[in-house]
């Protein structure tokens, strides 16, 4: 099984809101930080990212930019203005295009944002699987088949067509699928998590393979087997890539499993814990409980949006 495929499977993005966006002059403005995944694609100029704890970003013109987990951030005309006091961004709910700077006369910095929701029951689970941002240049490949999708957003957003929701849901999943497949290069590579994961290739292969019979009982001799590798050397190399020992990223898919099941899907505890490898219910329950600090039949009581 694909575990790119997979993740996204219980990551279900939908709900998008995108929006034209431009600025003219010197401008600036921050965003507190909020759960859902953004974007970006840069039309026309330039304009600076800056998000704390990381250097400024500079987009151009033709880049895209991805953020799973959207944390506070300044985007600014200039870089220095990142060190000043900046206004809040302002409730653009509904809003078409919104303008910063001078609202007079033609805008030098254009862009498409925009942001979709995933599944509150597994989004905190998998998202520091992911990294803090994807930037794409106009330059690397990929960047043409998202520009793509992303202008096929806008087209939708600005009309009224039937059908418009439902296109705009697969739309989004299109976007977020072809973003987290991108294979950056050299200069980007990402340092740790599951697409590091899977651009190594041995490490790829244990992924595979835990993600294609989830139930069966893996042990890392067998995953180092299978690697092409000795138990001591894929036991480092997994944990340096991915960002944890290899049971524990196993437990971790596991437990998004039985959340998902749980939340989305009938079945009675055996079953859920049948199908992600545990031999009993109890067993299950109390793995769950450790992991998620409530059992099981508590988690399945709460409110999708609470999860």
């Amino acid at each position: 099984m694909d575990p790119l495929a997979s993740v996204i499977d219980l990551l279900r993005p939908r709900t998008l809101l995108s929006k034209r966006i431009s600025g003219a002059g010197r401008w600036g403005v921050r965003y507190d930080a909020y759960r859902d995944p953004s974007f970006c694609l840069m039309l026309v100029g330039a304009c600076w990212l800056t998000v704390e704890g990381a250097a400024p970003l500079r987009l151009a013109a033709g880049d895209f930019l991805l953020m799973p987990a959207t944390p506070a951030f300044a985007l600014t005309s200039d870089r220095d203005m990142a060190k000043e006091k900046l206004p809040l961004g302002p409730d653009s709910t509904g809003l078409r295009e919104l303008r910063h700077g001078d609202p007079d006369g033609e805008a030098p910095v254009r862009m498409i944002g925009g942001f979709f929701r995933f599944d509150a029951g597994n989004a905190a689970l998998l998202l520091d699987l992911l990294p803090a941002t994807i930037h794409i240049r106009s330059s690397d490949p990929g960047a043409d088949r998202l520009r793509q999708i992303v202008r096929l957003i806008s087209d939708e957003v600005d009309g009224d067509a039937p059908g418009r929701d439902p296109i705009l849901e697969r739309l989004a999943e299109v976007l977020l699928i072809e973003a987290l497949r991108w294979r950056p290069g050299e200069r980007d590579l990402h340092p740790h998590g599951l697409l590091a994961g899977l651009a190594d290739a041995q490490v790829a292969v244990a992924l595979r393979r835990m993600h294609g019979d989830v139930a069966y009982p893996w042990t890392i001799v067998e995953l180092a087997r299978d690697a092409g590798m000795s138990r001591a050397s894929f036991a480092e190399r997994f944990a340096r890539t991915v960002g944890m020992p290899p049971m524990q990223y196993l437990l971790r898919w596991r437990m998004a499993l039985a959340r998902d099941m749980l939340r989305h899907r009938s079945g009675q505890l055996e079953q859920v814990a049948a199908a992600i490898g545990y031999q009993s219910a109890s067993a299950f329950s109390t793995a769950f409980s450790r992991h998620m600090g409530m059992p099981p039949s508590a988690f399945a009581r709460i409110p999708a949006m609470e999860g």
